[in-house]
């Protein structure tokens, strides 16, 4: 097979100019032509009003060789690369112990999948509840503001990424193809096929619930376990030498389960764990992570902005954006997790404490786009608001985030309502009363204030810069009635529980493989995919090396 990439149609081209631009650019004609197929498709809106569609596809043709050779100066025109996805093992007979996963969101899936599928029957521990109990249980804190801590947006079947946009693309370098095997396995559990091809891939959260429980029936089916419920409080260590090895985990029910490998995909909000952790003197080190608010347009706005005259072309969408500002301050702002066609949703697992996410539908009808609107921070930071110096404190990060969501949940009223102000405000330092154009999407509800206080004083100086910024590079974007909220603090983990390279074992412990957005190796659900994936093959080759 041939892959041809940087083949360039018009957006509203003909099936058939398709098979012709193949055709025009390998100089062959439909008789050599064998079959075809597309294998990536994107576009190229950088002038809004004559959008090009991008290409790669992967032909067959009888004169394969031969065209290697005469292109073999042509960097568009490559053999395809294998993107078949191998195992590295097969379980053998006899398992003298199972390993165990901790945490069942889009890592510990792909952990548990990839070891049930060669034969080694893991125990998956989630301490949170299957995915349509959770869904009743956030549904129900939107409308009811009743907080269950152990079932919420963080916490249950499906992980952080079930109330998203359920997006599918990643920068991760993916030498192996590992994106390959994730996308394949959810479109095998129902993702639509398309998932396969576009650019920019998506499901959204109806969707990944069915194909969460088709994936969870597909472990079972193979052997693999799987609790609910199931709050890890402890993990168990032996010493051994001068290194520690995992023995055993024990239950918050005081369950102890024997094992010699663990794989820690609990998510970037277990904060418990993290602390548990941390006081065993699992080695660890304070990462940067980014906090805002999140902003809200019509989409309207966003669509005619990106697409001008395309806007609604069934090819292209909703449009999303992508932006980025560095400020005179030293800070950088940009945007994350761009949820177009979507909503702002309570995202909190701590009682009294604000935080918000975004979320949309495989559709992305609603009526508003929304995303974060970010400032990196690093350690250095960690100590605002707080009565000490932090700086030397791991978990420092953390505790900033509390005190973030802490004082976003008194400034929206204790009830869970979020603190909420127009651009056109915030940006002339005035409280909001009321909505205007732009209604906000957050539920239960939101209270109109001043969101000066909300971020560290360096953070607010640089969104404030940023937002006219962007408003040159996407019209409307700080326009007067568009929507912030206040507060996004988990962009990304705030710790890194490092691990060895070749292994994937945590540093001091071994048999503990720290995995995942949680351990601080994964942003999104792709990337913590590929990440599950490469863990479970460092499991099995251990295990098998044991044998």
């Amino acid at each position: 097979m041939l892959r041809l990439t940087n083949l360039k149609l018009d957006l509203n081209h003909q099936p058939e100019e398709l098979e012709q631009a193949i055709l025009d650019k390998l100089s062959i004609n439909a008789d050599q032509l064998v079959s075809f197929n597309v294998f990536k498709r994107g576009y190229d809106a950088r002038r809004k009003n004559t959008i090009i569609l991008m290409y790669t596809i992967d032909v067959d043709t009888t004169i394969n060789e031969q065209l290697l050779e005469k292109f073999v100066d042509d960097n568009n025109v490559k053999a395809s690369p294998d993107t078949h996805y191998y195992f590295v093992g097969e379980a053998p007979k006899t398992l003298e112990q199972r390993p165990v996963v901790i945490g069942f969101g889009p890592c510990g899936l792909f952990i548990g999948l990839v070891l049930a599928q060669m034969g080694f029957k893991p125990i998956i521990l989630e301490r949170g509840k299957e995915v349509r109990e959770r869904t009743k249980d956030t549904f129900g804190f939107w409308r009811k503001k009743v907080l269950n801590t152990e079932s919420n947006v963080q916490f249950g079947e499906g992980g952080a990424g079930t109330f998203s946009d359920g997006k599918l693309y990643s920068q991760v370098k993916d030498p192996k193809h590992y994106s390959r095997k994730v996308l394949h396995e959810f479109v095998e559990a129902g993702a639509p096929e398309e998932i396969l091809y576009v650019s920019k891939p998506h499901i959204g959260t109806f969707k990944l619930v069915t194909m969460i429980e088709k994936m969870r029936a597909k472990i079972i089916e193979l052997g693999g376990e799987i609790r609910f419920s199931q709050r890890v409080d402890d993990i168990l260590f032996e010493e051994n030498e001068d290194k520690r090895k995992v023995v055993g985990v024990k239950l918050a029910t005081g369950e102890v389960i024997h094992t010699e490998h663990v794989a820690l995909a609990v998510g970037h909000s277990a904060r418990d764990t993290f602390k548990m952790l941390n006081d065993k003197n699992v080695y660890m080190v304070a990462k940067p992570f980014s906090i805002g608010f999140r902003i809200e347009h019509e989409q309207s706005v966003i669509d005619d902005a990106r697409f001008g005259k395309n806007a609604g072309h069934p090819i292209l969408g909703s449009a999303d954006y992508k932006l980025v500002h560095h400020c005179k301050n030293g800070r950088s702002v940009y945007s994350f997790c761009m949820c177009p066609g979507g909503t702002v949703v309570a995202a909190a697992s701590e009682e009294g404490r604000l935080v918000t996410n975004g979320m949309s539908q495989y559709s992305r009808h609603e009526r508003n786009a929304n995303s974060a609107i970010v400032v990196g921070i690093d350690p250095k930071d960690f100590s605002y608001g707080s009565d000490s110096d932090e700086t030397e404190n791991v978990l420092a990060g953390v505790e900033l985030q509390r005190r973030l969501e802490e004082f976003a949940y008194k400034l929206g009223g204790e009830s869970y309502d979020a603190p909420v102000q127009l651009v056109g405000d915030f940006l002339a330092g005035r409280k909001s009363g009321e909505h205007g154009s732009v209604e906000p999407s957050y539920k239960p509800g939101v209270t109109y204030c001043d969101l000066s206080e909300t971020l560290p004083p360096y953070a607010i100086e640089a969104i404030r810069e940023a937002l006219p910024a962007f408003e040159k590079k996407i019209k409307g974007f700080a326009m007067e009635h568009a929507t912030l909220t206040a507060v996004e603090t988990r962009t990304s983990s705030p710790i890194q529980i490092t691990r060895d390279k070749e292994t994937y074992q945590s540093l001091n412990v071994d048999g503990l493989y720290p995995a995942g957005e949680g351990a601080g190796y994964a942003g999104g659900i792709l990337s913590a995919g590929i990440d599950g994936i490469k863990v479970a093959e460092a499991i099995a080759l251990d295990i098998l090396k044991r044998q």
